[in-house]
């Protein structure tokens, strides 16, 4: 296990197949350099990703941690200590993140609580390389187990927070946008050109304590029942694996030529002319021949 994986509040995770064999694929695609990871969200699961397996091979992986300008999560973020190579925190719809810098983005348990959703992956979209691979694990608006959490109140949410995840700080407020949902997802994807590669869905309650685990099944099992099904019990969390394009129209900029003796302008795109002479304005006019042409060749033919 990797410094990074060890500091992760989801550490206790196992590796997952779904994100571990996607990002293998891809460091194996980049043999000979070094691979960059922008981890969004500090309560991630880092583990599943397979990035100590990577790093015992011999693979250079950097990681980095970005989260909202939060309390809570400058208190995880404190807590790991500077297990991350970087980390990086403020709004994130407009937080300083390098434009096509990482290779992979990992954003987990971040979306349901945050607001503007599509702003945030526009924010992540954009620090991700051409390319590059955006994995996603977030709650699903959707669920039975969405709906209790946002109907909870706060001394019950810290509770049920505390038994099942104790001594990580939290809860985190709820917000569940419409977004973050399998729908929210896809048009996101459509609309900005991203391709979806793999999608799956988890159910993530964990099994103790025995007792609030129950109930917790028989409330959402309750909850799904009365909503006909709208709100699900199936699952309650949505993974994918994105692939961002390759930038078919991306500009190549070229070094400046050094220019030619006597030539002035020469390299750098510049209209040449000679001393003394000023470019010819307004333009001439262009002089057509009289010949006919309908018989010459012409693509269209004679009109005749």
């Amino acid at each position: 296990m990797t410094t990074a994986e060890r500091g992760s509040p989801g550490g206790q995770r196992t590796v997952s197949r779904f994100f571990a064999e996607p990002m293998r694929d891809y460091v194996l695609a980049c043999l000979g350099r070094p691979v960059s990871v922008l981890q969004a969200g500090c309560l991630a699961p880092l583990r599943e990703l397979g990035i100590g397996e990577l790093t015992d091979g011999g693979f250079q992986i950097t990681v980095t941690a970005v989260d909202a300008d939060d309390p809570i999560a400058k208190r995880v973020l404190r807590d790991s200590h500077g297990a991350y190579d970087d980390v990086i925190t403020g709004d994130l719809r407009t937080v300083s993140i390098p434009p096509r810098t990482y290779d992979v983005v990992y954003c987990a348990q971040l979306l349901e609580r945050v607001q503007h959703v599509a702003l945030v992956l526009d924010r992540l979209n954009s620090a991700l390389k051409p390319g590059g691979l955006l994995l996603i694990r977030t709650a699903d608006r959707y669920s039975a187990m969405a709906l209790l959490d946002r109907l909870l109140p706060g001394p019950a949410r810290r509770m049920v927070w505390s038994r099942f995840r104790p001594g990580t700080p939290g809860p985190f407020t709820p917000v569940y946008e419409k977004a973050v949902s399998a729908d929210g997802i896809a048009d996101y994807a459509l609309m900005r050109g991203l391709v979806i590669a793999a999608r799956a869905s988890e159910l993530t309650r964990p099994d103790s304590p025995a007792g609030l685990s129950s109930s917790m099944r028989i409330t959402c099992g309750a909850i799904a029942r009365l909503s006909r099904g709208r709100y699900g019990d199936s699952h309650d969390e949505l993974l994918y694996v994105i692939r961002k394009p390759q930038d078919r129209f991306a500009r190549v900029v070229l070094p400046p030529r050094a220019p030619r003796p006597g030539k002035r302008g020469a390299g750098d795109g510049r209209a040449v002319f000679s001393r003394g002479r000023d470019p010819p304005y307004p333009p001439r006019p262009v002089q057509w021949a009289s010949q006919d042409i309908g018989d010459a060749g012409s693509p269209w033919g004679s009109d005749t």
